[in-house]
């Protein structure tokens, strides 16, 4: 797990440095962030999230595999969009990451039949989510396929990744996580989960086929998804109180990264109406706004757990202290970095940015010093 988190954060660092430098092909770096960077993180808290929510036991070490597995995917798919391997490694990685995700769907199931009495509805939103990203990468070996379709087949799959994969797993976790940050524990979370999973699915669909098809059938899927998050904020609002939301760290990144994802529902849709037409400043706003708020607040919760297994020592609360020390600042960054790029100020959502990293990099450095230290 560690290792999985340690790759992803350097692909997120890369994928940064080479978009404000300009050098690699858009494609090439977004896919850097995404299928290096993110998607073996989302197997990673699957593995990490499902005994738990089943009540079963740890993994075996076949399934703890995955992550790496779909991270040197995600690295060849990466190299042929470079053009440093051929552009037939494109489909033969994204034939490897379907398998990988149908592997973990297939555990995820077993895992809920094995559960003891009724495992958390919480599971359901991980299958649904690799559901959804099988879906986006069978869009790609279809574009081998039918290369007529290729624009509309690429929409879907950037759409369901975005929105399928990442908004379902994400929105599946936030309602156990954040309770858990807060050390206080939601009942509303368990029933949230079982009446919302359908709605949000239904809604990363609906955006995914609308934007491969005409964009005003996008619209009530966006529409449901940000009634599903703006749903799920009022409820901590009224569970926990703005104060304690925003007074830790990993809870106030947490939140940041719901306000990001309503904001760029909303600018996904000026954007589909032709009020805003650079969907690059769209997409790298969905990365600063909801993404990157949404990986340091879960790292900063989920890290000292990996690097720390078994039972609580000192050392793990220390290094979440360090980890969320600067969690309100980095969320209040990456939000003002996503409405700096939707109102045309790269060079502020840049700056924005930058800072939000680093003082993530520094929490980091500290958390590892006090782990030197208490070996």
């Amino acid at each position: 797990m560690v290792a999985t988190a340690s790759l992803t954060l350097l692909a997120l660092l890369g994928s940064v440095a080479l978009t404000l430098s300009g050098l690699g092909t858009p494609l090439a770096v977004a896919h850097l962030a995404f299928a290096v960077g993110i998607v073996p993180l989302i197997f990673a808290a699957m593995i990490h999230f499902v005994p738990v929510l089943t009540r079963t036991g740890d993994p075996q070490a076949a399934i703890g595999r995955v992550p790496r597995l779909a991270q040197l995917a995600g690295l060849a798919a990466v190299l042929a969009m470079q053009g440093w391997l051929p552009h037939a490694v494109l489909y033969v990685a994204a034939a490897v990451d379907l398998l990988l995700a149908g592997f973990l769907l297939n555990w995820i199931a077993g895992r809920s039949r094995l559960a003891l009495g009724s495992p958390h509805p919480g599971w359901r939103w991980y299958g649904a989510a690799l559901g959804c990203l099988m879906l986006a990468l069978a869009a790609i070996l279809l574009q081998s396929v039918w290369p007529a379709y290729w624009l509309p087949l690429r929409r879907f799959h950037l759409h369901l990744n975005l929105l399928g994969l990442v908004g379902l797993a994400a929105l599946g976790t936030l309602p156990v996580l954040l309770p858990t940050a807060l050390g206080r524990p939601d009942p509303e979370a368990a029933g949230w989960l079982r009446r919302r999973l359908w709605p949000t699915a239904g809604g990363a669909l609906l955006v995914a086929a609308g934007c491969a098809i005409a964009w005003p059938y996008a619209v009530p899927g966006a529409l449901l998804l940000f009634v599903v998050a703006l749903g799920l904020g009022g409820q901590w609002l009224r569970r926990f109180g703005p104060r304690a939301l925003f007074a830790d760290g990993v809870a106030a990144s947490l939140s940041a990264a719901i306000i990001g994802l309503l904001l760029n529902l909303s600018a996904g849709v000026l954007h589909g109406a032709g009020i805003s037409d650079d969907a690059r400043t769209t997409l790298l706003a969905w990365a600063a706004g909801f993404l990157l708020p949404l990986v340091s607040g879960a790292l900063a919760q989920l890290l000292p757990v990996w690097w720390r297994p078994g039972p609580q020592t000192p050392a793990r609360p220390a290094m979440r202290r360090c980890l969320a020390a600067t969690g309100t600042w980095r969320g209040a960054l990456f939000v003002a970095a996503a409405v700096a790029l939707l109102t045309g100020q790269p060079a502020v959502a840049a700056a924005c940015v930058g800072t939000g990293i680093a003082l993530f990099a520094i929490g980091l450095l500290q958390a590892v010093r006090i782990l030197r230290s208490t070996r």
